[in-house]
């Protein structure tokens, strides 16, 4: 996040969108520290050009972590337990976006069977829309 820009309303509301909302957050810890974080929220139909009706879709959101914890397999293993958790929750497709300029995030996603479905043309931020159908899971 930026310094200065206001808390997303997901984190803001962290309980009613993970805890007792339809979301889902999962954390690795190591030694009680946190390392590593993911979740989903509900797909809000924000973009014009994505057409999900009709379909239970989610956003996987939040995927961070920590640097000294990175390229161990940990972002996998995160990503995996949460589209379980998707799976039991009844969802039949993740949607994610990201940008090119974020290190190896869109390959990232592919390795997990995300595919690209969008480019937005925006010179600065080439948003890249990606979805991952369950049912082949």
């Amino acid at each position: 996040m930026l310094a200065g820009a206001p808390l997303p309303n997901d984190l803001a509301y962290f309980g009613e969108t993970y805890v007792q909302g339809e979301g889902c957050f999962l954390i690795a810890r190591d030694n009680g520290r946190l390392v590593a974080a993911i979740g989903y929220v509900p797909y809000d139909h924000r973009f014009a050009q994505l057409d999900y009706r009709g379909v239970c879709v989610v956003e996987v959101v939040r995927l961070f972590v920590l640097p000294e914890y990175r390229r161990c397999g940990l972002a996998a293993a995160l990503f995996e337990a949460l589209r379980d958790e998707a799976l039991k929750a009844g969802v039949e497709c993740l949607y994610l976006h990201t940008h090119p300029f974020l290190p190896g995030a869109i390959c990232f996603w592919e390795r997990q069977g995300f595919v690209v479905t969008d480019v937005e043309p925006d010179p600065v931020w080439r948003t890249t829309h990606m979805q991952r159908w369950l049912h082949d899971a």
